[in-house]
């Protein structure tokens, strides 16, 4: 039976340049999964599809985003760098050229769950800043990329917006496709060259994940927790939007799309989570951001109407969250140095599914039983993930160092 070889003997540390580059990296390929939500109704048009299909369309690089994560982001843990992640960017060029040239909504949607698929290699990238930077700097290199995906999340609406209202979405999706294809080349050049050697297939890992969530109990309780608290910040924002274009409110959607701006601060706070977490461990950091968070959900379940108070609450939720979720995902992959990657792609899964089942919960918990109820449900499911910590902060406060 093959064994991994040492990873810190393998693998060079990756240095701060370097580790720009997979941030950068990431926030373009997260981004192509929203860079055509600003336009749907000229896509639709031009597709001679219904509104209604081609909004479907636009949801598919969600579903292959976690169909991703579950596929391709373990093979960081037995494929050299240097390959994989150029490949799947140049992968990620083509399926976005392919949506470019669609004649129909279907093909459209059949570029677009591709492109997603392979925008999973943000989460690789993650994967790899954390596994190759130095190990007092592992937190801090997962929160530069944490912080380029949420970059890429933020910005691919408005950078795709923008180029479409200048050269149409088509040339959009290809403009975006070139620099897909320029991160590929510079990932060629920059990233690290070693095979990792893995104990089991690739087959084998994905279907050893249960026994996985069995063996390492702290990656159940972390990725339960994520999840809890990744419901919340969907539910949230999900069900802001909402409440603010209803009566009384009824503000306009350039308007409501402004408050998003708040989220600013969560990408501002995850470079400083890591490094926190890296000082201090990962529970403070957690256990800080889910207290943060949940004071911010109470204070703006009644207070909807002050858009200050509601803009700094969203901030400064958005940033308690973000470093929850930064130093929980440090200390994920720092459980098995020989498998970060499967580790952070089980984490990711479960966690992407709270964060689905919150989206889907916001519209009809606003729309029925008001914003104040929605709020206060996501108050508690934060609740419940700051309880699954706070007892293993007690037990670790008894020993000298975290696991």
């Amino acid at each position: 039976m093959t064994q991994f070889q040492n990873p810190a003997d393998a693998v060079p540390h990756l240095g701060a340049g370097r580790i720009l580059f997979l941030a950068v990296a990431a926030a373009v390929a997260t981004s192509t999964s929203y860079t055509v939500q600003p336009e749907l109704g000229l896509i639709a048009a031009d597709l001679d599809a219904s509104l209604a299909a081609a909004s479907a369309a636009a949801g598919l690089p969600i579903v292959g985003y976690m169909l991703g994560l579950a596929l391709l982001v373990p093979l960081v843990d037995r494929t050299s760098a240097r390959v994989l992640v150029p490949a799947q960017l140049a992968a990620l060029a083509g399926a976005l050229v392919l949506a470019a040239a669609a004649t129909s909504v279907e093909l459209f949607g059949v570029g677009l769950l591709l492109s997603g698929i392979c925008a999973s290699t943000g989460a690789q990238m993650s994967t790899l800043a954390a596994k190759h930077a130095a190990p007092d700097r592992q937190g801090r290199a997962l929160g530069a990329v944490t912080a380029g995906i949420s970059a890429g999340i933020l910005l691919g609406r408005i950078v795709g917006g923008g180029l479409t209202d200048a050269v149409g979405w088509r040339a959009m999706l290809l403009i975006v496709a070139g620099a897909c294809l320029i991160c590929a080349v510079v990932g060629r050049a920059l990233l690290p060259r070693q095979v990792p050697r893995a104990l089991v297939s690739w087959l084998g890992g994905l279907l050893s994940t249960p026994q996985l969530l069995r063996a390492q109990p702290d990656l159940l309780i972390a990725a339960i927790a994520g999840a809890l608290w990744f419901f919340a910040f969907s539910l949230v924002w999900v069900g802001v939007s909402l409440a603010l274009s209803l009566p009384p409110y009824g503000l306009s959607p350039t308007t409501v799309g402004l408050y998003s701006l708040a989220g600013l601060a969560g990408m501002a706070a995850t470079p400083l989570a890591g490094r926190l977490a890296d000082r201090f461990g990962s529970r403070p950091v957690v256990i800080g951001g889910l207290v943060l968070a949940l004071a911010c959900t109470l204070t703006i379940a009644p207070s909807l109407g002050s858009a200050p108070l509601t803009l700094l609450a969203l901030a400064l939720f958005d940033a308690g969250l973000f470093a929850a979720q930064v130093a929980n995902q440090s200390r994920v992959i720092r459980l098995d140095p020989l498998r970060p990657a499967q580790l952070n792609s089980t984490y990711m899964v479960i966690y992407f599914v709270g964060g689905s089942l919150g989206a889907a919960a916001g519209g009809p918990l606003v729309s029925t039983l008001g914003w104040p109820i929605a709020a206060v449900t996501a108050a508690l499911a934060i609740a419940a993930a700051l309880a699954l910590y706070l007892p293993r902060a007690r037990v670790s406060a008894e020993r000298p160092a975290e696991t």
